[in-house]
């Protein structure tokens, strides 16, 4: 888990979505499908009622081209001369000189005379005259004049959108007219389109909020709706995980985990991978079963073969010590022979002890649970080591006052002479082994110090396997088993403790750690924690 977590970082989940969790790839999901359904209804309406609004503007505008132009100029664009039904006083005025009173206030409306060097005449309609003639013309700035007529003449008679800058967006077309009835003129028609634009503008704000809003609820439903839809898929997930954490590679396993059977409904895919979990934790159970029985009828032969060999091993040795205590003369070809027996029995003798041990540590046996102080340990298990080994550098590091751990007395002395043996067969003469020993909160700490060549790094991972070693050889002449370090981890694991190493070139680190004993204050006796 952690390892997962360390090579995931959680920051760089949210750099792609290929990291999210299900559920929030499925509300996103669905928020984006929604906010991209919104935006095509939503750009669908608007340009749908800006063609409306535009048209409407469009038929205004030819009505005011219907009252601007007099005579004539009809054409096929639909811009008619006015009917008969204008009253007198009307037909009298000229629209050069006042707007037609029909035309809307803040239109534009301007003649250009081709025959008089290109004048503009008229402008906006401002409101009721003080003469009594309707509406008055405002001036135009020469240069909104020029900008609406270049535009409304390159439209070549079709509306078209003019920016007039401080005075508006309008809407535009012009047409040739003839004004009271002589001279030809290009008579420019401009409507405002600022109320158009008003509500278009509310249209668009009022639509996103609505679809802003309903991705706001959309989402929030959504995540309630996914979250109670994957729940079957979390009760599998939990399923897996205590799975994962049992302890599946040794010892006898229980695998009682299942997934619930609601949760395996072969109709749905939730309830699919279910099924195939609960299928998979069948067919590992029943492999973890057979394993163990297998790994039970070993161990068993081996304890058993241990424990019948001791005697012939016994008796071997016996009959070649009592050789070379005979009164009569042993050639001496034939005492190099028995002395290589016995020899090679002593190292078989130590092998089978080893196998039992093992035997008896993989089978549970109880070990003595005894105060052991670990720095008298120490000193006796270095004290032996260099008798063994005088050529080495033997040192201790002990603490002011004893460390007294809780367990089997021969067994710890064992753990801490293997880890010496190791120490002097895998160093040259001349190299310092130190021989350290601490405290830490509720444990004590071994430590096994040399400043030999150190262990090879594809060898670390497997250093506490039974059988390990460091070269190809099967035999060598300090006569080791490659037994020392398995039985350094089993004694150490059925202490309820831990042991590690750390080597590199000039320095290797062996570290025990075991229970320091505590004393209860109800019933007086030591109680063991677990070091981990």
């Amino acid at each position: 888990m952690a390892a997962a977590e360390a090579a995931h970082p959680r920051p760089a989940r949210w750099r792609s979505p290929a990291g999210w969790p299900l559920r929030t790839r499925l509300v996103a999901t669905m928020i984006a499908l929604l906010a991209v359904l919104g935006l095509v209804v939503g750009g669908t309406a608007e340009l749908y009622l800006k063609r409306s609004l535009s048209r409407q503007v469009d038929l205004k505008l030819a009505e005011t081209m219907k009252f601007a132009v007099r005579g004539g100029g009809s054409g096929d664009k639909g811009w008619g001369p006015p009917g008969p039904g204008l009253d007198p006083i009307t037909r009298l005025r000229s629209p050069l000189a006042n707007p037609p009173p029909n035309v809307a206030r803040g239109s534009i409306l301007l003649f250009l005379d081709p025959a008089d060097t290109g004048t503009v005449r008229g402008g906006g309609i401002l409101g009721e005259s003080t003469t009594g003639f309707g509406n008055d013309y405002a001036d135009l700035s020469d240069k909104a004049r020029g900008t609406l007529t270049a535009a409304a003449l390159d439209a070549g008679g079709d509306p078209v959108d003019v920016d007039l800058g401080d005075v508006g967006d309008f809407r535009a077309v012009a047409w040739p007219a003839r004004v009271d009835g002589a001279g030809n003129y290009l008579a420019i028609a401009a409507l405002s389109v600022k109320d158009v634009n008003d509500t278009l503008n509310t249209v668009a704000l009022f639509t996103g909020c609505v679809v802003l809003g309903s991705l706001l609820i959309a989402g929030w439903g959504g995540a309630l709706i996914v979250r109670r839809t994957l729940k079957p898929l979390d009760r599998v997930a939990a399923t897996a995980s205590r799975v994962a954490e049992l302890r599946l590679d040794r010892g006898e396993v229980e695998l009682a985990q299942r997934v619930p059977e609601p949760d395996t409904d072969p109709r749905t895919e939730v309830g699919q991978v279910g099924a195939a979990l609960n299928r998979m934790l069948d067919h590992i159970g029943g492999a973890l079963e057979a394993r163990h029985a297998s790994e039970m009828q070993v161990r068993q032969f081996v304890a058993d073969a241990s424990h019948e060999l001791r005697t012939p091993l016994a008796a071997i040795r016996g009959y070649a010590e009592l050789s070379r205590r005979s009164r009569q003369p042993v050639p001496d070809e034939l005492a190099h022979v028995l002395g290589r027996v016995e020899s090679e029995a002593k190292r078989m003798t130590a092998l089978v002890e080893d196998l039992l041990l093992l035997a008896r540590l993989d089978a549970g046996r109880p070990l003595a649970q005894e105060p052991v102080d670990l720095t008298m340990l120490a000193v006796d298990a270095t004290s032996d080591a260099h008798a063994a080994g005088p050529r080495h550098c033997w040192q201790l590091d002990l603490p002011d006052e004893p460390v007294t751990v809780l367990g089997d007395g021969a067994r710890l002395h064992q753990v801490v002479a293997n880890l010496l043996a190791n120490a002097r067969t895998h160093t040259p003469e001349g190299s310092t082994v130190t021989v350290k020993v601490g405290t830490v909160p509720n444990a004590a700490v071994l430590q096994v110090i040399d400043n030999g060549p150190g262990i090879p790094a594809d060898l670390v991972p497997q250093i506490f396997e039974r059988f390990a070693r460091g070269d190809s050889s099967r035999s060598r002449a300090a006569g080791s088993t490659g037994l020392g370090l398995s039985i350094v981890h089993a004694v150490v694991t059925s202490h309820r403790g831990k042991v590690g190493v750390r080597s590199r070139p000039g320095q290797t680190v062996f570290t025990v750690t075991l229970p320091l004993v505590i004393p209860s204050a109800e019933h007086h006796t030591p109680s063991l924690p677990r070091v981990g």
